[in-house]
């Protein structure tokens, strides 16, 4: 059946999922022959999640859900593009997906790759560069003031950026938030720790960030 819940409800599963997976008691819900058999008719995922292509940041994993539970999109440093743009827009607009979820971790290679461009000059090589210049306008502000700058500071802010970026160039996911039936939030995951920690909420999801 199409999901009836919140933004703030989708954001509560989630954050109850990697809850489990912090304190590894998952329940890998959803996975069984019945629930095969439920989405191969249609599917009704509750979160949209836009992350790193890393494989260590496996969003089923991270927040312990099932088939069919999120719409995954990912790209190598969760940068933006039309095709993610539409990817994310189907997941909101066709699938009335009713939270948006962009999800930064720590040691991430495009965010360190794109701060030695801006601080030394040089062009990473071949197709990885589209990846690079497209997180660069996100972390240029801090990095123009000089000196070393903390990795999580980077992580943080491209976070940020990600989110408003989605919100300003997607008319449609700026109407869903605008009457409250979607939600797009900014979140950090710890490698080591495995917690995911909210960053950036633009809508309701009955949480605030923490500063």
């Amino acid at each position: 059946m199409p999901t009836t819940r919140t933004p703030a409800q989708a954001w509560a599963a989630l954050r109850a999922g990697n809850a489990r997976f912090v304190t590894d008691t998952p329940e890998h819900p959803a996975q069984g022959f019945d629930r095969r058999a439920e989405l191969s008719v249609a599917q009704h995922p509750h979160a949209v999640i836009f992350g790193c292509s890393d494989s260590r940041v496996a969003a089923e994993l991270i927040f312990d859900q099932g088939l069919g539970d999120v719409f995954v999109v990912r790209t190598a440093g969760h940068v933006l593009d039309t095709t993610v743009i539409g990817s994310i827009e189907y997941g909101v607009d066709i699938l009335s997906t009713p939270l948006v979820v962009v999800l930064g971790h720590d040691s991430c290679g495009a965010i360190a790759a794109a701060a030695h461009t801006l601080a030394t000059g040089e062009q990473a090589d071949g197709f990885v560069r589209a990846v690079v210049d497209r997180v660069i306008p996100s972390i240029v502000r801090i990095t123009s003031t000089g000196g070393a700058v903390d990795p999580d500071v980077l992580r943080r802010e491209h976070v940020r950026h990600t989110v408003d970026m989605l919100h300003g160039y997607s008319a449609g996911l700026a109407q869903a938030v605008a009457e409250g039936r979607c939600a797009i939030v900014g979140v950090e995951y710890a490698l080591a720790e495995g917690a995911a920690s909210l960053v950036e909420v633009i809508g309701d999801v009955g949480e605030t960030p923490a500063q």
